[in-house]
């Protein structure tokens, strides 16, 4: 009988040691599931926070590279302006020299076929570059930004009136820009 209750008591034993077992294996389970929730946390959070990061070096970058381009397009235009500039002022300097050719056919007659075969090389050659001169004015209405007033006369005729009586000076255009106004007189 001692056996028995030896027996039994092992038994007992056996049963409480599986069942502490079984409640260990339970919370080691428990203990398991929440930190796999917790290192999945942990990874949303990561990757959340790497997504942020992503979108904001993605930003940087647009506006970066949007900026460059704007760079990049500002000096194109600034050099173009340069060597623009650069043309008017070289175009200025030469069109006394187009009007000194044309004060010389006035007085001189026609008999100036050399200088007449100068002027029209050296006039293809500034419209070539872009050199535009304000032709037929007369008649027309008196523009402040092409035309600089001389002064004024009584109008020939009442339709001449506030308009163009006469050229002094040609005025001359680079590429719609005006280089030199045309010097005029207008009527009253």
């Amino acid at each position: 009988m001692t056996d028995n209750v030896n027996e039994e008591k092992e038994q007992g034993l056996d049963q409480a040691d599986i069942s502490e077992n079984l409640k260990n294996e339970e919370d080691l389970k428990q203990n398991s599931a929440q930190e796999d929730v917790e290192e999945e946390i942990k990874g949303e959070a990561e990757s959340d926070s790497l997504a942020k990061e992503n979108q904001e070096l993605k930003d940087k970058y647009v506006r970066l590279y949007s900026e460059f381009e704007n760079y990049r397009r500002r000096t194109a235009k600034e050099k173009l302006e340069m060597i623009s500039s650069a043309s008017i002022s070289l175009i200025q300097e030469i069109l006394p020299v187009m009007d000194d050719f044309e004060r010389s056919f006035k007085v001189e007659g026609n008999d100036q076929e050399g200088s007449k075969l100068i002027y029209n090389k050296l006039g293809k050659i500034l419209e070539s570059k872009g050199l535009v001169p304000m032709d037929d004015l007369i008649g027309k209405e008196f523009d402040a930004e092409y035309h600089e007033a001389i002064t004024q006369i009584p109008a020939p005729s009442e339709e001449l009136k506030g308009k163009i009586v006469d050229v002094v000076e040609k005025g001359y255009m680079l590429s719609d820009k005006v280089v030199r106004f045309a010097k005029v007189v207008i009527g009253n």
